[in-house]
C-alpha cells in the first residue's frame, strides 16, 4: 500500500459530528423510504445496509441539494429525530472538499472560503492594475487602442501566458489530484470500463436531472416545487463552458491561424464569449437571488459566505467581459481589460479550493451511481 493510500485510510477513519449524525439520519431514512423516488440519493441509500464514511461521502456528493426530502419528511424539525439531510450533506460535502484537497494542507482554505475568494479577487485585480500601469505608458493605457493586437498593447501576451497559464495549469493539476484522492477515498470502482454507465452519468451531469427532485423541481422557497434553480444552474454551467470555448478558440485563432485579437463581433471567440457572458451573468445573479430568499431551515448557514463570494466572482467575470466588449475601442479598454484579467486570475487560483470542485466530485458520484445501477 502506497503512502498516499495509507494517509487516505487514516483520514477516512476520522469522523466529524456531521458524519456521525448523517449515519443516524440514514438509518431513519432507510427504515422509512418515503423519499425513495425523489432523487438518486435514496435508491443508492436503499442499496446499503451499513454506512461507512466512504458511503456517506458518496451519498453527500450525489445529493444535489434540491431540498425536496426535507419538506416531505415527517421526521424533520421540530420532530425529535431532527432529520435534515440537505444541511447535513452540505456540511459533509464541504468537509470532503477539504479532506481530498491537494496539496493536503490547502484543505484548510475551505474553512474561510468567502474570505479566500474575496481576498484573491482583491489581490489579483490590484496586481493586474499595478503591473499594467508599471509596464505600459499611461498614454497607451488610457488611449483608444484599435486594430490587430490592441489587447496586447495593454497587457503583453507573454505576461498573460505566464500568469493565466501558470495559475490555470496549477488549478487543473490540483483538481485532478483531488479527484484521484476522492475516487480512492470513496472506494473507487473496480472492474473494466463500461460505456453505458458513463453515458448515463454524462446525461445526468448535463441535464441536472437530479435537480428536478421527484420530477416536479426543487423546494427552494418553501414546500412548493419550481425548476428555476435547475435552469439557473444550467445557464451558469453552459455560460462558463462557452467562455472557456471563447478562450480556446481565441488561442487556436492566434497560434494556429495567426489571427490576433480583437476579432470581429461575428467571429467564434467573440460570439462564444458574448453568449457565455450573458448566460453566466443570468445564472449567477439568479442563483444569488435564490440563496437570498430560500428557506433557511435546510441550509448549512456557515457555508453561505463562500457560496455568495464565488457566485459574485463569476458574475463579475461575466459582466466585466461583456463590458470589455462594449468599450474595447475606447480609452476605457485598458482599465477594463486589467480588471477582467485580474478577476479571471483570481478564479483560476481559487478553483481547487472553492465550491467549483463540486462539479468534479458530483460527476464521479454520478458515475459510481450509474455503475451500481448496472452491475457487471
Amino acid at each position: 500500500m502506497s503512502k498516499l493510500d495509507l494517509l487516505l485510510q487514516e483520514a477516512t477513519e476520522i469522523e466529524s459530528d456531521a458524519y456521525q449524525d448523517a449515519r443516524r439520519q440514514m438509518a431513519v431514512c432507510n427504515a422509512c423510504r418515503y423519499c425513495e423516488g425523489y432523487c438518486a440519493v435514496f435508491p443508492a441509500m436503499a442499496a446499503r445496509r451499513e454506512f461507512e464514511k466512504a458511503d456517506l461521502t458518496h451519498l453527500a456528493n450525489l445529493c444535489h441539494n434540491c431540498k425536496g426530502c426535507y419538506h416531505a419528511c415527517q421526521y424533520a424539525p421540530p420532530h425529535a429525530f431532527g432529520i435534515n439531510i440537505p444541511a447535513t450533506f452540505a456540511t459533509i460535502r464541504q468537509e470532503s472538499y477539504a479532506e481530498f484537497a491537494w496539496p493536503s494542507g490547502m484543505g484548510r482554505l475551505f474553512e474561510r472560503n468567502g474570505t479566500l475568494v474575496a481576498g484573491a479577487a482583491t489581490l489579483f485585480v490590484t496586481l493586474a492594475l499595478v503591473l499594467t500601469v508599471l509596464i505600459r505608458d499611461p498614454a497607451v493605457l488610457f488611449s483608444a487602442q484599435t486594430g490587430t493586437g490592441a489587447f496586447f498593447r495593454i497587457i503583453p501576451l507573454w505576461l498573460i501566458n505566464l500568469l493565466a497559464g501558470g495559475s490555470f495549469g496549477f488549478a487543473v493539476v490540483a483538481m485532478a489530484m483531488g479527484a484521484i484522492r476522492y475516487w480512492r477515498g470513496t472506494g473507487g470502482m473496480g472492474g473494466s470500463f463500461q460505456p453505458q454507465p458513463a453515458v448515463d452519468a454524462a446525461v445526468d451531469v448535463l441535464t441536472l436531472r437530479n435537480l428536478g427532485g421527484g420530477g416536479h423541481g426543487c423546494n427552494d422557497l418553501d414546500d412548493s416545487f419550481a425548476q428555476h434553480r435547475r435552469w439557473l444552474h444550467q445557464a451558469m454551467f453552459f455560460g462558463f463552458m462557452l467562455c472557456f470555448a471563447a478562450t480556446s478558440t481565441g488561442a487556436i485563432y492566434h497560434h494556429v491561424f495567426g489571427w490576433r485579437s480583437p476579432h470581429d463581433f461575428l467571429s467564434l471567440p467573440v460570439q462564444f464569449g458574448t453568449w457565455g457572458g450573458v448566460l453566466l451573468c443570468i445564472g449567477t445573479a439568479g442563483l444569488l437571488w435564490v440563496k437570498t430568499v430560500t428557506d433557511p431551515a435546510p441550509v448549512a448557514r456557515k457555508l453561505m459566505g463562500g457560496e455568495y463570494a464565488l457566485l459574485g466572482l463569476l458574475f463579475l467575470i461575466g459582466s466585466t467581459g461583456l463590458l470589455l466588449l462594449v468599450v474595447r475601442h475606447t480609452g476605457a479598454m485598458g482599465i477594463m481589460l486589467a480588471l477582467h484579467f485580474g478577476l479571471v486570475l483570481a478564479l483560476f487560483v481559487v478553483l481547487p479550493y472553492s465550491k467549483m470542485v463540486h462539479g468534479i466530485y458530483r460527476s464521479i458520484a454520478l458515475l459510481r451511481n450509474a455503475r451500481e445501477k448496472r452491475p457487471a
